[in-house]
């Protein structure tokens, strides 16, 4: 260990958190979560018996970096979307395939259940993640569990332990209804991707609404899920603003002092457009905030203006964007496309005062790519390693699967007819 990584690391803190480990020329080589930074980070360093694979890590480590959270859970979603937008190599060599995880909802059936899975399968059921370490999920899932109950088996109508203990619906003992029990699985999924304190405010606006309407069991159900997360607040003390610390993502730092921005650009929206010879075309926005995904945000939209010309098609979903006054507005917009499509909706956004730069493929659609982007007309190769790189290339992936699955979602539906 070299003296100012001694002394930097002298400073981690007590809260949970994710670390990242760099390499000489400042790659990041490996991400990972902890409930307690301090600990966690400072046992790479320890004297005692690693295995190889730990060791060789250990020996490339040159610089720690880290993000301070409020939770454990904030961790783990946290860890998730880091690692895939750095895609570091020590978190490949170091990990099996098992320790990938997906949450598993199956709402296309009557009576869904919930379970965890290494491998995602177009079987039409919902899939939350991919998580990192099987433990971690399991256990925050099974918190959640009290407050929104699910089955973890293929319904069979008899009653449980579980059923007594209130951590299944109660379908069983007609204690809920299928359709009830989904909305309630509809709640988990958001909470699970992010969609906590929109929430919170809603469950508050449910339990109103019941109310004053006089259907006083609903009030109480909603009531109910509203105190457990504002229990859960208090114990596990969740975050009012996700990962609040955005001056410690070194890409957002970099982001504000390349683009001459006034702060870090706290929520980023990308976009890209999908078709098939000018068929079944969409548009994709995909939304980041304070670096990381925030999936209840992305949206879609289908292409009404002429689906082969890319530039129209552009124009027109961010023109329909721009309609939503109550969508927040982006600190800073991200498009696939090059110094036609940025110069094609300028008009539209520098009235209010909206950067936007371009990713420029030239041609070139594979994931190994160059980052190339264009921004006040001129075109910057960005270095493929670097934090700024890493974060566009990720907010490009995202719009462009995003994009592709609402494609393919039509493309199929308009054989069916």
């Amino acid at each position: 260990m070299n003296v100012e990584l001694k002394q930097k690391l002298s400073k981690l803190p007590d809260s949970p958190g994710v670390y990242f480990h760099k390499n000489k020329d400042g790659e990041v080589i490996y991400v990972g979560k902890a409930a307690v930074l301090k600990n966690r980070v400072r046992q790479y360093f320890q004297n005692s018996k690693k295995d190889p694979k730990t060791e060789a890590l250990v020996s490339e480590i040159f610089d720690t970096d880290w993000i301070k959270v409020d939770t454990e859970m904030d961790a783990l979603f946290l860890e998730s979307e880091m690692i895939k937008r750095y895609k570091p190599k020590w978190n490949i060599l170091l990990r099996d395939d098992k320790t990938v995880t997906y949450i598993k909802i199956t709402m296309n059936e009557e009576v869904p259940y919930l379970s965890f899975t290494r491998t995602p399968v177009d079987d039409k059921a919902t899939y939350v993640g991919p998580f990192y370490g099987k433990l971690a999920v399991e256990k925050a899932v099974r918190v959640l569990r009290r407050i929104f109950p699910y089955y973890t088996k293929p319904y069979t109508g008899k009653k449980t332990l579980n059923t007594d203990l209130g951590l299944t619906p109660g379908i069983e003992t007609e204690k809920s209804t299928p359709a009830e029990y989904k909305k309630t699985l509809k709640k988990l999924i958001r909470y699970l991707e992010g969609d906590r304190e929109k929430l919170l405010k809603d469950l508050e606006k449910e339990m109103k609404k019941a109310s004053s309407c006089g259907n006083f069991e609903e009030a109480a159900k909603a009531r109910d899920q509203l105190m457990g997360l504002s229990e859960l607040k208090k114990k596990i003390v969740f975050s009012s603003e996700e990962f609040l610390d955005i001056s410690s993502d070194q890409a957002l730092s970099d982001l504000q002092k390349m683009l001459d921005l006034k702060e870090p650009p706290r929520r980023i929206e990308g976009y890209d457009i999908s078709h098939q010879s000018g068929t079944n075309a969409v548009g994709s926005m995909v939304v980041f905030i304070n670096g990381a995904s925030a999936r209840d945000k992305y949206r879609k939209f289908k292409i009404r203006s002429s689906g082969s010309d890319d530039l129209k098609s552009m124009v027109e979903v961010i023109s329909r964007r721009l309609k939503h006054k109550e969508w927040d507005l982006p600190d800073l917009i991200v498009l696939d496309g090059g110094i036609t499509q940025v110069n094609a909706i300028l008009p539209l956004v520098e009235p209010l005062g909206i950067p936007v730069i371009g990713r420029d493929k030239s041609g070139d659609h594979s994931k190994s790519a160059e980052v190339k982007i264009i921004f006040n007309n001129k075109l910057i190769k960005l270095d493929k390693s670097s934090h700024v790189a890493r974060l566009i290339a990720r907010i490009d992936e995202e719009s462009h699967r995003f994009a592709i699955t609402y494609h393919t979602l039509l493309k199929r539906k308009s054989m069916l007819k």
